[in-house]
């Protein structure tokens, strides 16, 4: 663990970003001479980038860019590669594994050793090499055991160096260095998951608007700047838009630059063999395509159609385009097929697919990768026992809002192995969310810790909208999917300094992180197409209009927006817009939609009571309404206009759960004035915490953890900022079997009861699912050494319970527990079940508490 500790340091966060590492790490970026080093920018110079003239296009794409990085960081013009070597100097030497003679001269010589590399999936080894060729003082080899190991290594340099994988598509500046070195020794690193990716969905009208402006349409020229930074986030995989358009159909030069760039193409999850669902409906293949999607009524034109897709994959001469094929079927348009038929036909139908892979392909089926998404209803027919070919890649789902819905439990040792798809975007019930990123790193990691705990290692593909603004919930997705190992809690808490510090520097480091963090735990409130005048509750009506939690959230967010101004003032001006963009925008838009809601909530409640003070606080809506436009226009003018059209995703107006056409004014009303002074208003100025302090009226966060007792390598632990408050109670390592009381693995709490009598204990729980299948999740808790009580949270997707829980981010288990004294007591929680993340205990004896608090 030590090694994979430095071999992952730098990609996780767990060391500082380039430059401001430990210089006596292997194959670091620092600015003074050290012991071997290579000096890789001398006097604004850099040194040359060889890559053999006949490699892999996706090896000679990615020598050029960081050749191209180099010469940014030096500030010199790009001298592109050499594909011979110079006559002197240092040189950055770029290769794959038995396809570069210069890179394999190397290792026959024994200069350089392909061990923990040859053979392994998209492996690379850097190594500092004295004296490598005549003339040559020092070369940095990069060695890769394919080509993606090649394009890795390169682009891990890069980041190295300062160009961060967001330089294009967040503007994040590189700063110049006159000389710049490369410590000696050798760094090895390949990924954890194999295929790591991104899914461009819901891109309507935002992603497609502004590709459309700036580059005539979703096509090769926009791609090719996706495929850039999943790249250099060291991803492998894309699903591309699917709204009404087809990757392969729309611009054929961009499945060929996915390919020559290196990158794995696939479909959705209801778009078998290759195919976009567009493809079906514009009848282009001679009458081939059309009629139902059914193949009950429709077969022989389906199994065309299909045939199709895999022949457009292999059209490439030799081993044709690397994709991986989604194979089943769901209904028309993303919907579910008929249930009565459903199981024994999607057995037929894949067993159809495969026959046509194997003859369009000339090998058998499972040397083709193929995945099956057992998304919604296609995870029921496998929970009922659906069969699966075994090579088949079986890509479970969450429920479209951050909880995974179903892990391996059966067939763990499947050739396929087993994936997850998961969202930062969503168009379904109970409402749509496209705008803002608005999931918490800290979920995310408690869930794909759990998949790859569980045995889901296969494929990480996350739905992202269009991509912008989920840049930071990107940036750690594709982090993680890389070295899962290696993200552990203490890299997780890590992660947000070092994120801002790669992106800005270490001087704002820790007070831009801990903003994204606070944005993130705020937004966890409440997504915000979620929030209107009734989403958190108001004080009595007076005067005096601060209380209540609606009162408290707005006033955080007031907080955060200030800080977030008050950091943006001590960043360089060629910063501004990457922090516009990253923190500022989304920090605005989230505190003025509050404010339009909190004006609105009061706004009704005052004119149900014939209180004219009612207009003023029309006014301050109408007035919100107004800035959410300008903050629009203001993102639009970023970088000359560069994301113009990026915004444009609506977010005031629902009716239903999708998202309204145009963002519409809510209603507000206006008192006739009966003369006379009108009473002040005073709005919350404080941010006090949303309850009482930690241990008094019967309330603690769980981050105020008294006790942890371990027991079977487990133990609870805190993760913090995980949830609305200030952490979450996990226990860890997760993907463990069930456990019993008498094991003893507990955490202790001391609380206080306000008055004795019969008392309740409240759990708030992230929410999360059963990923067994089974009956739900179990938590014990017991008081004072008493009995334990077994608890079970127990959501059904769609279900009214699961409808409550992804609105408030939290649902509640309670535990009626008798007779209590006033004072103080021990409150035990019991590992039974894996994934029950605990984020507030509540003892009272009183009326319950607002849930929603």
């Amino acid at each position: 663990m030590k090694r994979r500790y430095w071999l992952g340091a730098a990609w996780l966060g767990l060391a500082s970003p380039a430059l401001a590492q430990d210089c006596a790490a292997p194959v670091a970026a620092c600015a003074t001479p050290r012991p071997a080093a290579l000096r890789l920018i001398a006097g604004s110079r850099p040194a040359v980038v060889v890559v053999d003239g006949a490699a892999d296009p996706a090896v000679l794409n990615a020598a050029r860019g960081l050749a191209g990085d180099l010469a940014r960081v030096a500030g010199a013009p790009d001298a592109g590669v050499r594909t011979t070597l110079p006559a002197s100097g240092n040189l950055v030497l770029v290769g794959e594994l038995g396809r570069s003679p210069l890179i394999d001269r190397l290792v026959k010589a024994g200069r350089v050793s392909t061990a923990s590399v040859a053979g392994r999936w998209e492996a690379y080894r850097q190594v500092v090499v004295d004296r490598p060729f005549p003339g040559i003082l020092r070369a940095l080899v990069i060695l890769g055991a394919d080509r993606r190991g090649a394009v890795f290594g390169a682009y891990d340099l890069s980041e190295t160096i300062g160009v961060s994988p967001w330089a294009w598509w967040a503007d994040v500046p590189v700063r110049r260095r006159t000389n710049l070195y490369i410590t000696a020794g050798t760094r090895v690193d390949a990924p954890g998951v194999r295929y790591r990716g991104l899914f461009i969905n819901d891109e309507e009208p935002a992603f497609g608007t502004w590709a459309r402006m700036h580059f005539g349409g979703v096509n090769s020229k926009a791609y090719g700047h996706v495929f850039d930074l999943i790249l250099r986030l060291k991803g492998n995989y894309l699903w591309p838009a699917m709204w009404g358009k087809s990757i392969a159909a729309d611009d054929p030069a961009s499945m060929a630059l996915a390919d020559a760039r290196g990158l794995v193409l696939g479909t959705s999850h209801h778009e078998p063999m290759t195919r976009a669902q567009a493809e079906w409906h514009r009848d282009t293949d001679g009458g081939v395509t059309g009629g139902a999607w059914d193949y009950t009524t429709n077969a022989a034109n389906l199994r065309a159609f299909w045939r199709g897709g895999i022949e457009r994959m292999m059209s490439k001469s030799g081993r044709g385009y690397e994709q991986l094929v989604t194979v089943g079927m769901r209904g028309d348009g993303d919907e579910p097929m008929s249930r009565d038929t459903a199981t024994g036909l999607l057995e037929r139908i894949v067993a159809d697919q495969r026959r046509i892979i194997a003859d369009v392909t000339h090998r058998p089926a499972k040397q083709t990768p193929q995945l099956w998404a057992l998304y919604k209803e296609v995870q029921d027919y496998y929970d009922a026992g659906l069969k699966v070919p075994d090579d088949v890649t079986l890509l479970f789902s969450d429920d479209n809002w951050g909880q995974i819905r179903r892990l391996p439990t059966r067939d763990r040792a499947r050739a396929g192995g087993f994936g997850v798809y998961y969202h930062f975007d969503y168009v379904g019930g109970p409402r749509s969310y496209k705008w803002l990123a608005n999931t918490q790193v800290e979920k995310t990691w408690q869930q794909m810790d759990l998949a790859w705990q569980s045995g889901a290692r296969t494929i990480w593909i996350a739905n992202v909208g269009g991509l912008k603004p989920m840049e930071y919930p990107i940036d750690f997705f594709l982090r993680m999917a890389w070295n899962p190992d290696g993200m552990t809690p203490a890299a997780l808490a890590a992660y947000p300094r070092q994120w801002a510090a790669r992106l800005f520097g270490p001087a704002q480091a820790e007070a831009i992180g801990a903003l994204a963090t606070d944005y993130a735990r705020l937004a966890a409130c409440r997504k915000p197409e979620l929030v209107d005048a009734d989403s958190f509750a108001l004080g009595a009506a007076g005067p005096v209009l601060d209380g209540g939690a609606f009162g408290w959230v707005v006033s955080e967010w007031h907080s955060l927006a200030d800080r977030t101004a008050a950091v943006r003032q001590r960043l360089a001006p060629d910063q501004q817009d990457a922090f516009a963009q990253l923190i500022g925008h989304p920090v605005a838009a989230m505190a003025n939609l509050h404010d339009l809601y909190y004006a609105v909530a009061w706004n009704r409640k005052l004119a149900a009571l014939g209180d004219a003070r009612a207009n003023l606080f029309a006014d301050r809506a109408e007035a919100a309404f107004r800035q959410d436009k300008a903050l629009t226009q203001a993102y639009h003018r970023l970088a000359g206009g560069k994301w113009d059209g990026m915004m444009l995703q609506t977010h005031f107006g629902y009716t239903s759960w999708n998202d309204p056409k145009v963002d519409a004014m809510p209603q507000v009303t206006r008192i006739a004035a009966m003369g006379g002074a009108v009473a002040p208003l005073r709005f919350a100025t404080a941010a006090p915490r949303p309850g009482p302090a930690p241990g008094e009226d019967g309330t603690v966060d769980a981050a105020d953890l008294g006790r942890s007792v371990a027991a079977k390598g487990l133990a609870w632990r805190v993760i913090p900022n995980l949830g609305r408050s200030r952490g979450a109670l996990v226990a860890l390592p997760q993907g463990r079997p069930a456990t019993t009381p008498a094991d003893g693995i507990r955490a202790d709490y001391a609380m206080t009861l306000a008055q004795a009598g019969d008392a309740t204990l409240r759990l708030t729980m992230i929410p999360t699912l059963d990923v067994r299948g089974e009956a739900g999740g179990r938590i014990g808790v017991s008081v004072d050494g008493g009995p334990v009580r077994t608890l079970t949270m127990n959501l059904v997707v769609d279900g009214s319970d699961w409808t409550r829980a992804v609105k408030d981010n939290g649902f509640s288990l309670e535990a009626r527990l008798g007779p209590l004294t006033a004072g103080a007591h021990r409150v035990s929680l019991w590992r039974i079940d894996d994934n029950m993340p605990v984020q507030a205990l509540r003892l009272y004896t009183a009326a319950p508490p607002d849930p929603r608090r």
